[in-house]
């Protein structure tokens, strides 16, 4: 009998890229002068994220 591989998350394309881009995100912000990382910074790396945990929420279900 063959055994079946369950599929895990980090096996998706999508997770791989929106994660990649999160990272990517991250560093370049980390970059920025305090008041571009204040008023744009958290709300792009909090919206980058969010593709992430949205793919790895759905998966779950």
């Amino acid at each position: 009998m063959q055994e079946r591989k369950h599929l895990q998350l980090d096996d998706l394309e999508a997770y791989k890229v929106a994660f990649a881009l999160s990272n990517f995100v991250w560093a370049r912000v980390e970059q920025w002068d305090y008041f571009a990382k204040k008023s744009i910074g958290i709300q792009f790396v909090t919206a980058i994220d969010s593709v992430s945990a949205n793919i790895a929420e759905g998966f779950g279900r």
